[in-house]
């Protein structure tokens, strides 16, 4: 799905055009898992033998196996988690979703995109780390929207150790969606626009969206929207409330994107889930100031660390 991501819908008029940093091709090893009509393409990081392995599933829209996205996000949050984990000996694999970047030839070009293809994927995902570490089952960690591809994963797979959410959707995407452009006040002209589409999407239509703002259109392109309505048959709450292995939620008290509205939809989905919260974190793992600017700026700085204490509560979540 090429819908922008989550940060963009929050930050239209917002977002910081900070000076990126450039860094060095962090270590790890490429590898392939089956794609429809070539191959899906990752890095591993092998904590060695016997090490818990994890897939990190990242969020909505063009989001490549770093965490960054040519809509805006420069942070590098998913390749420091995945440095960070294997680390501390949890083996990952990180991913480019298919028809993106390096799994570009996975799909045709322009096609639509549903949340079942994703399961696909990560089930074949899950295929391959088994095949390349021998380990017996795979962690799902799903970051934003990759937290629901998660849950949706774990319906149907059987050989998984357990799942980590981490500043995950744990409502119904459009509410969280029409949440996250009412917080901006710069989106107040508009709302009129952004509700009409909302209500036609959530009704199972595709709105018009030929006299839409310009800012707004490339969000809800047909194909976006047709994606969107298929995200409606998956709510969180109800997918965590299925799934009882092992469950994780990492929150972060400064997220701008999801909040602890959605840590506690799914925390009630799951009484015996784990809860963690971090105060000061923001939707990119990384502590960030409480006014939204000064937020936004962080998703541009690839040189700031996670928010300590998120990777050793991961870690040690999923070595118990």
């Amino acid at each position: 799905m090429m819908i922008r991501g989550l940060a963009t819908l929050v930050a239209i008029g917002l977002m910081a055009n900070g000076a990126m940093a450039q860094q060095a091709e962090p270590a790890g090893v490429e590898i392939e898992a089956a794609g429809p009509q070539g191959p899906l393409k990752g890095t591993v990081l092998d904590a060695g033998k016997g090490a818990p392995v994890a897939i990190l599933i990242p969020g909505s829209g063009p989001t490549d196996r770093d965490g960054n996205s040519p809509l805006g996000i420069k942070a590098a949050h998913i390749r420091m988690l995945a440095q960070g984990l294997a680390a501390q000996g949890v083996t990952t694999i990180r991913i480019d979703k298919r028809g993106t970047f390096s799994s570009k030839d996975a799909v045709p070009p322009g096609g639509d995109v549903r949340i079942a293809d994703y399961v696909t994927d990560i089930g074949n995902w899950m295929a391959a780390a088994r095949a390349r570490t021998g380990a017996r089952c795979v962690w799902l960690i799903g970051h934003s929207e990759g937290g629901m591809v998660a849950l949706a994963t774990a319906q149907v797979q059987k050989d998984l150790c357990g799942v980590v959410l981490a500043a995950s959707l744990g409502r119904k995407m459009t509410v969280v969606m029409r949440e996250q452009f009412a917080k901006n006040p710069a989106n107040a002209p508009l709302m009129p626009q952004i509700t009409a589409v909302l209500d036609s999407i959530e009704a199972g239509k595709v709105g018009d969206t030929s006299a839409m703002h310009p800012a707004l259109a490339p969000i809800f392109s047909p194909v976006n929207q047709r994606y969107l309505i298929d995200t409606g048959a998956y709510d969180p709450g109800k997918l965590i409330a299925a799934y009882k292995g092992p469950v994780m939620i990492v929150q972060g008290g400064r997220d701008l994107q999801t909040t602890m509205d959605d840590a506690n939809a799914m925390k009630a989905g799951q009484p015996a889930a784990v809860l963690q919260v971090f105060p000061e974190m923001n939707h990119l793992l990384k502590d960030a100031p409480a006014d939204p600017a000064g937020n936004l700026a962080t998703y541009n700085d690839p040189n700031l660390p996670l928010t300590s204490g998120v990777v050793d509560a991961m870690a040690a979540f999923m070595k118990r």
